[in-house]
């Protein structure tokens, strides 16, 4: 079943699995407003957005003609090109439409964390900003066996759980919204110094925003909601805090993954949580 939502995103159920895919090149659009954007075609079923900065660089994201990522890439004013985040497995070809094959599913234990709790799981409230710029330069906890595509991540808990995550507990959304109050923004100066620190370090890291809901509502609700609450995030950190767009890829998941194991109302549940995944994008075990 699939089922088309208001600002280019999708619900796809397959099986007893329900996902929310979103066209990130809208981010890039609004973010971007003082760039040149253009639309081409190549090889007949290849879309390629096209976003030229004014120093010169241009982001390009290539999607199918169903319009599922494949890869996004920077290049440089010199004609250099860097793949950001590439979204095909090699050996393994995507079926036609929406849908994803069972080989593309990842099926890992959960990792064995070895390092204490606080720097596994950093809680913005109780954090320095120290704390953050070591989650977001972290290596994995656990051997990342090969290179997984962005749909592998984004699928797969367990391999999201080989990275640190940074929980953003001063953030609280209202139930049912996705907007950030005004009084709030200054909460993501701290998480924007930790990103800004990150990508001095490496210009080609890449983090996930991932975006939660209590349990109250409909599966389908929430995972839009979800996804509009790291897109939120995401977006702020960028037209505020000028982390760059391309370096950020977000995710709904509406109330898969609750903090507070309740089926009530619950401000820690309609959480924002952000994770370093170059490493799992590169197949790289350190930093």
């Amino acid at each position: 079943m699939i089922i088309e939502e208001p600002g280019n995103r999708t619900i796809i159920r397959q099986g007893n699995e329900v996902i929310i895919r979103s066209d990130e090149t809208e981010r890039f659009r609004r973010n971007y407003r003082d760039a040149d954007i253009r639309v081409e075609r190549r090889g007949g079923n290849e879309e390629v957005t096209i976003v030229r900065r004014p120093d010169g660089s241009e982001i390009l994201t290539v999607r199918d003609e169903d319009g599922n990522l494949i890869r996004r890439v920077r290049r440089e004013p010199a004609g250099r090109e860097v793949v950001l985040i590439e979204n095909r497995r090699s050996g393994i070809e995507r079926r036609p439409g929406y849908g994803y094959m069972e080989e593309e599913v990842v099926r890992l234990p959960p990792p064995t964390v070895r390092i204490p709790r606080e720097r596994y799981i950093v809680e913005t409230e109780r954090a320095s900003r120290a704390d953050i710029v070591e989650a977001f330069t972290a290596p994995p906890v656990e051997r990342v066996e090969r290179a997984y595509t962005l749909d592998e991540i984004r699928r797969s808990q367990p391999l999201r759980q080989r990275m640190p995550r940074v929980d953003l507990d001063t953030i609280t959304f209202e139930f049912g919204s996705w907007e950030l109050p005004p009084d709030q923004i200054d909460q993501l100066r701290v998480i924007a110094e930790g990103l800004r620190e990150a990508i001095s370090r490496n210009p080609n890291e890449i983090f996930l925003v991932e975006g939660h809901t209590d349990a109250v509502g409909a599966d389908e609700d929430n995972l839009t909601l979800s996804d509009r609450r790291a897109e939120t995030i995401a977006t702020t950190l960028t037209e505020r805090f000028q982390i760059p767009a391309e370096n950020l890829t977000t995710q709904g998941y509406g109330e898969q993954y609750l903090k507070v194991a309740t089926e009530a109302p619950e401000q820690q549940n309609r959480r924002v949580t952000l994770r370093r995944i170059t490493p799992l994008l590169q197949g790289q075990n350190q930093q």
